[in-house]
């Protein structure tokens, strides 16, 4: 196994405590694994956040080894790490009427179209008008409740200027389901994006590994230290005079993994102010112009393959227009 291969755990075990509705995890870190923060290392396996997790080492129900360890412990190769995650609690998150562009529902999940400038989920300085807020009061009683509180399942993300397809989970066991596909990657994702300056050639792959910035610990970057496979194929639609029309296909699903692979590649993603050149603007562009365009996964519960696709947003058609125009 490569240094930058999602480990394959060896040993996994789920169970719970039918009294206290507890979940118990165990995982066994590998070489790739070693030197990452063990909060990190959870987060990622569990498809829980950071914050959730070192609540758990706050509590004491994380351990190494059969010991208590502190949050930043750095993962060594053989480590047996065990997790208690307790019942999930209510959230204080409060349900707000915001309208939502469903494209599908039933009993176990729901798959939305997220607009740009829509937060997925509330943070400091975002507490209101996100995704999660929408879907507590679209969803009411029937929540997923995997990231520890009762609330709608993120499944996976998408940033906050990224528009398109986000799917999220209604029950643990959909939740469940779903994140083992996002974790073998599985699922068939496909963006379109509008990148600047004029790719060579036609059709290529971007298999370089992501990770966090050495020096920008907000951001991501293409390192070889601490980072995860990332692998993007990228396919080019229409040229135009100092932009291209892509279409782009996600074989790991990486922390912003298109925008730091296209702005590696000399080619940042149209309005990314974060991975591009800030001085570069567009008339009207707000953001990045990168749209989830199509999902494709196999429904957790009825094991049928589903497919769906987002309709091109009417900023992205006045990026285009404005492109056909300058040719």
């Amino acid at each position: 196994m490569s240094k930058n291969q999602i480990p394959n755990n060896s040993y996994t075990d789920n169970t719970s405590d039918l009294e206290n509705k507890n979940e118990f995890l165990n995982f066994i870190a590998e070489s790739a694994d070693e030197g990452i923060r063990i909060d990190v290392f959870l987060s990622e396996r569990t498809e829980k956040t950071r914050a959730f997790i070192q609540r758990l080492f706050d509590e004491n129900l994380i351990s190494v080894n059969g010991k208590t360890k502190k949050k930043n412990y750095k993962v060594q190769n053989g480590d047996k790490i065990s997790v208690t995650i307790p019942m999930p609690e209510k959230t204080d998150i409060l349900p707000e009427d915001i309208p939502l562009k469903i494209v599908y529902e039933d009993e176990h999940l729901l798959v939305v179209d997220k607009p740009k400038g829509m937060v997925v989920h509330p943070a400091p300085g975002n507490y209101s008008g996100t995704l999660v807020n929408a879907l507590m009061h679209h969803c009411g009683d029937s929540l997923s409740g995997i990231n520890g509180y009762i609330r709608p399942g993120i499944v996976h993300r998408i940033d906050k200027d990224t528009s398109g397809l986000l799917i999220v989970a209604k029950t643990d066991e959909a939740h469940q389901g779903l994140a083992e596909q996002i974790s073998v990657h599985s699922f068939t994702r496909m963006y379109e994006a509008v990148v600047v300056g004029n790719l060579k050639e036609n059709q290529f792959t971007v298999d370089l590994p992501i990770g966090r910035h050495p020096v920008d610990r907000k951001k991501m970057a293409v390192v070889y230290e601490n980072s995860k496979n990332a692998k993007t194929d990228v396919v080019v639609l229409k040229r135009y005079n100092g932009y291209t029309h892509v279409r782009l296909f996600l074989h790991t699903g990486r922390t912003h993994q298109i925008r730091v692979h296209m702005s590696h590649m000399g080619h940042p993603v149209l309005g990314d102010t974060v991975y591009g050149n800030k001085s570069k603007t567009f008339p009207r562009l707000e953001g990045q112009c990168l749209l989830a365009k199509y999902i494709s996964f196999v429904h957790p519960i009825s094991k049928e393959t589903i497919s769906f696709t987002a309709e091109m947003p009417d900023y992205f058609k006045d990026v285009i227009e404005k492109l056909e125009k300058i040719q």
